[in-house]
């Protein structure tokens, strides 16, 4: 902040409804010492010497905190301006411990963090601001307001800080997509959705944090399905959760669980329509999977016969568009024949299955050199 006649402007941030909603606002008092002080500052057009009149201005004035964060804010955009980025994030974390609810001093520091490239501290900030603009309206209501007062007030507010909150939110999501590891990417993910629980973001940080507790990364099925069934608390219709689930129940033993794979993967290939006219690839992943996840389901459920054409519909669907769940589904269609002793359409599919590169490559070879014999292979 450094306009010609930011003096004014720090007079009129009103403290008395801001306050109320929890978001800090930097005010110098115009004519007082500080205020002066500040008004000679602004004169001075090198950016040396103003630093250094800044740095004189926090210890001049240590026992106001308004204007110690405030100077201390001005200093970390000077360092910004400069290049020294990490002296711009050490002054900015100091003008923020005067100032700890300022969603502008947080948005600053979040947009230093993120030249750096800093993503713990980009979460940090970001966390912060959403917490802020949450509590919005949620504290008790000031003595002799009327309920409309404060409601117009709240709504004032809320769109006042919505600029600042809609940045943290988008920095926030980007920190979690640029994490590699899988732990910290979970904590960032459960931070981001208390913090920024109606985000834009919602269904996108779902998908990352079914990734992230999946096989392949923390393989934390309990945690998995908790999310996963808040999110289908928020979003009923969501097709990630829907088919993670669906896949997580189907390899549990307890009845109750394959039959809620059932429900889910039958919701999913409802809501995908990958038969209807213009529907892209991602409707047709999400509908073949589910339908090979369904298949699986009444496998399990000693439903064989049933069990075919649910593999057939998946793999036609997969077929060219996912080598590893056409391969999945396939090799289960394979396995279903063999079970029934259909041999010859079993060594057409496993055949097929052999020819691609993969997971399901050997099992579906060890499979076919079987095929001949009783089938005790297991299905994947």
């Amino acid at each position: 902040m450094n306009p010609k006649h930011w003096s004014l402007a720090l007079v009129l941030f009103v403290l008395s409804g801001l306050a109320a909603a929890q978001i800090d606002r930097i005010v110098i008092p115009a004519g007082t010492p500080e205020d002066q002080a500040l008004q000679e500052i602004s004169k001075e057009s090198d950016a040396q010497k103003k630093l250094a009149l800044y740095q004189d201005f926090v210890q001049k004035f240590s026992a106001n905190p308004a204007a110690v964060a405030f100077g201390n804010w001005q200093i970390s955009q000077a360092y910004q301006t400069a290049g020294d980025l990490a002296k711009a994030l050490e002054y900015g974390d100091k003008a923020l411990v005067g100032s700890p609810h300022n969603l502008d001093i947080l948005v600053s520091q979040a947009g230093i963090a993120q030249q750096l490239k800093n993503d713990a501290k980009i979460m940090d900030y970001a966390e912060k601001g959403g917490e802020i603009y949450e509590g919005i309206g949620k504290e008790p209501k000031p003595e002799g307001t009327s309920d409309q007062d404060f409601a117009t007030r709240t709504a004032a507010d809320k769109e006042a800080a919505k600029a600042g909150h809609d940045f943290m939110e988008g920095v926030g999501f980007n920190a979690i997509a640029d994490e590699k590891d899988a732990k910290t990417r979970m904590s960032y993910i459960e931070r981001f959705s208390a913090a920024f629980p109606n985000s834009q973001y919602q269904e996108q940080v779902s998908q990352y944090a079914m990734y992230t507790l999946g096989p392949g990364q923390l393989n934390d099925s309990a945690r998995l399905v908790a999310f996963g069934e808040k999110s289908l608390q928020a979003n009923p219709n969501s097709l990630p959760a829907l088919l993670m689930l669906s896949n997580v129940y189907v390899e549990e033993a307890k009845p109750a669980s394959i039959a809620k794979s059932v429900t889910y993967a039958q919701k999913v290939v409802t809501l995908a329509k990958a038969d209807a006219p213009g529907a892209d690839r991602s409707r047709k992943l999400s509908a073949g999977v589910a339908h090979s996840t369904l298949g699986y389901a009444y496998m399990k459920q000693d439903k064989t016969a049933a069990a075919i054409p649910e593999f057939k519909s998946a793999s036609a669907l997969l077929k060219g568009q996912d080598d590893t769940a056409y391969a999945t589904a396939m090799y289960r269609l394979g396995y279903a024949y063999a079970k029934l002793n259909r041999k010859a359409e079993a060594k057409d599919v496993l055949v097929e299955v052999v020819k691609i590169n993969g997971p399901l490559k050997q099992p579906a070879q060890d499979l076919l050199d079987k095929v001949e014999t009783p089938v005790h292979a297991k299905a994947k």
